[in-house]
């Protein structure tokens, strides 16, 4: 009778720590997303920031060396 005790006393610690976690992990989650969902990614940049584009429209170049271009950078 003792052991049956102990052995669902065991099973109830596990269960509590088990889901204690996992409430606590699930906060944690959320709070992260909130921080994050603050932060605005697409506002304008400050300082001396600049625009790092180059636009290359050759004429020449034929689908075989785009695509070992392709293959050589990886882009």
């Amino acid at each position: 009778m003792i052991r049956w005790f102990r052995t669902f006393r065991d099973m109830m610690k596990v269960f509590i720590l088990f889901t204690g976690f996992t409430i606590l992990f699930y906060y944690a989650i959320i709070w992260v997303n909130l921080e994050y969902q603050e932060i605005h990614r697409y506002d304008q940049p400050e300082g001396a920031a600049l625009k790092v584009t180059n636009m290359v429209n050759n004429e020449d170049d034929s689908w075989l060396n785009r695509f070992i271009f392709f293959i050589d950078n990886g882009e």
